[in-house]
């Protein structure tokens, strides 16, 4: 089991000193990851289910976030949860992610990709809410048609993408970036097990639902030629939560748990890190 930390901008707010003290601290503790979300833009009304946004809250961006962090730390990983695919053109986001991964020294590794749900967000971006599904699906084609090809270029012709003898460069490190998929959706599953390198479900699902999504995943990645078998599974966990959760976690499949602090004071913060750092051996783990 790995274990990683979510950074909320919205919660925790954009004070730079703050972003780099809470990423450095979980660092040192032997955390793989640190996270952050996205939202593009707001508006008021905008809900994600029976819960509506805040529409002044600060999304940062996380890319740009990540970058700065990358900046400041020296061995953890950079992940997304979720960067909106639809609403980034896939040319422009292939060459920022692996110039974050090249800059990182190989962190940009966990990039987790989702659809959105807020068709106010869609619109004022320019797309069309209900093709957001096939607009992900080609974008991680896109992606990894860029990373792949070399100075002939590629060419690729789609719904939404279309372009000859394209070259991107720089490459990723080894040449590619996992991507994994989140969601809450048997729709995100089958993404993630026919596209990805992992699925990271969110949404409050009940077990049936959540064990049912795993094997369509697992399926969908066996249909693909991939190798279920290498397929990651990231759920989110509570600061607070007992080993035998995490034990009963690990029974479900899951291989990476991302917690957050619960609290917007700095020092608690660092000490709940540290507390669960503590009670999981994280520092191990660095050895």
């Amino acid at each position: 089991m790995r274990f990683a930390v979510s950074y909320s901008t919205p919660f925790f707010g954009v004070d730079p000193d703050r972003l780099i003290a809470y990423a450095q601290h979980a660092e040192r503790c032997g955390f793989e990851a640190i996270y952050l979300p996205e939202h593009v833009a707001l508006y008021p009304g905008a809900a994600v289910g029976p819960m509506e946004i805040t529409p002044s809250v600060p999304f940062a961006d996380p890319l740009d976030a990540l970058s700065f962090v990358a900046a400041a730390t020296e061995r953890i990983l950079l992940g997304t949860a979720v960067l909106l695919l639809p609403y980034h053109h896939p040319v422009v986001l292939a060459k920022r992610l692996a110039t974050i991964d090249v800059l990182s020294k190989g962190r940009m590794r966990l990039l987790t990709v989702g659809v959105g749900t807020l068709p106010g967000e869609a619109q004022a971006v320019g797309v069309d809410f209900a093709s957001r599904g096939r607009r992900a699906d080609e974008a991680i084609d896109v992606l990894r048609l860029l990373w792949s090809g070399g100075a002939d270029g590629v060419s690729f012709e789609g719904e939404f993408s279309r372009f000859e003898n394209l070259c991107s460069y720089p490459k990723p490190l080894g040449g590619d970036l996992p991507i994994h998929v989140g969601g809450a959706s048997r729709a995100a599953a089958r993404r993630a097990g026919s596209r990805g390198d992992g699925y990271f479900p969110g949404g409050v699902l009940g077990p049936t639902e959540r064990a049912a999504q795993l094997e369509i995943a697992h399926t969908a990645a066996a249909a693909a030629g991939r190798d279920p078998g290498a397929f990651e599974y990231t759920r989110w966990g509570s600061i607070d939560m007992p080993v035998e959760r995490v034990e009963g976690l690990a029974e479900q499949g899951v291989t990476r748990i991302v917690v957050s602090a619960s609290t917007g004071d700095p020092e608690q913060a660092r000490d709940e890190l540290s507390a669960f750092a503590e009670r999981f051996e994280l520092a191990n783990a660095l050895k």
